[in-house]
């Protein structure tokens, strides 16, 4: 099978560089807008040739490894492929993709979100293992033939992914609290620091608490503000609920209340018991 992926981040290139270990794969090809992005993709071996966008439709199987609201754009333009190619998204969210696939491409289409990634973006930060022993979650399969399902179970269980059905919905309220708001919540801490303290000072002083949660914040702005944009509903309803949490720890502070600032933390601490 020829694999096309659109889109060569550490995504993409990472996906690249895993397909290339499956006897599934014939060859591994590649497109991106941004020049560069395929020249490194190449240099770096994460695939095999980089090909126009009208190649990449004759592929047999398309990732699409692109930030949300271009998955959506490209998809409209994926809409006169083959009933046998199959299509397979990446996306952060699920519900706005699902429901803006072009009618002619539904039954070929594969809603998928591999909860992997890190904190660095673009083709220099891709290596094969990001996908090893990770959970990737499929949404609204009723609507996908057997044939192209089949193929993306395939393709995931040879990377070493773990699969999960799940209701595209369910995945987006889920996935906010998850991933989406703690991406939230770094973006806000770093932009208080860099307000209130000196780059020196944050070199010196900066240890294990303030560049673990502030490690988030050096995530790729133009994926995370469609993602927070698609899922803004749910986003918001994790904010309003992480604003009531700060409210009442300011609260007990304020107030000297020790002994249940105490026990509030310890409440915090049991979800460990869960990881």
């Amino acid at each position: 099978m020829r694999v096309g992926i659109i889109g060569l981040g550490l995504i993409g290139g990472s996906l690249g560089l895993a397909l290339q270990d499956t006897k599934l794969v014939s060859k591994v090809l590649g497109y991106d807008h941004n020049l560069k992005n395929c020249e490194d993709a190449i240099s770096l071996n994460l695939i095999d040739e980089i090909i126009s966008f009208n190649e990449i439709k004759k592929c047999n199987i398309i990732f699409l490894a692109i930030p949300v609201e271009a998955i959506i754009e490209t998809l409209n333009l994926l809409k006169e492929v083959d009933k046998k190619t199959t299509i397979i998204d990446l996306g952060s969210t699920k519900s706005k993709i699902i429901k803006s696939i072009p009618p002619s491409i539904r039954s070929n289409f594969v809603a998928a979100h591999p909860m992997a990634g890190i904190e660095k973006f673009g083709p220099q930060a891709a290596f094969k293992s990001l996908y090893k022993d990770k959970v990737v979650v499929f949404c609204d399969t009723k609507n996908t033939t057997n044939f192209h399902k089949n193929i993306a179970i395939q393709l995931f269980s040879h990377i070493g992914m773990k699969i999960v059905f799940m209701g595209e919905e369910e995945h987006d309220k889920h996935a906010c609290f998850i991933s989406h708001l703690p991406h939230v919540i770094s973006y806000a801490l770093a932009n208080s620091v860099i307000g209130q303290e000196d780059p020196k000072s944050i070199l010196l002083l900066a240890a294990g608490g303030f560049d673990s949660m502030s490690r988030l914040a050096k995530s790729s702005p133009a994926m995370w503000s469609d993602i927070f944009k698609q899922n803004s509903k749910n986003l918001l309803t994790s904010l309003e609920l992480f604003e009531k949490e700060l409210s009442t720890c300011k609260t007990m502070i304020e107030k000297e209340e020790w002994s249940k600032l105490k026990k509030w933390m310890g409440d915090a601490t049991t979800i460990h018991k869960i990881l």
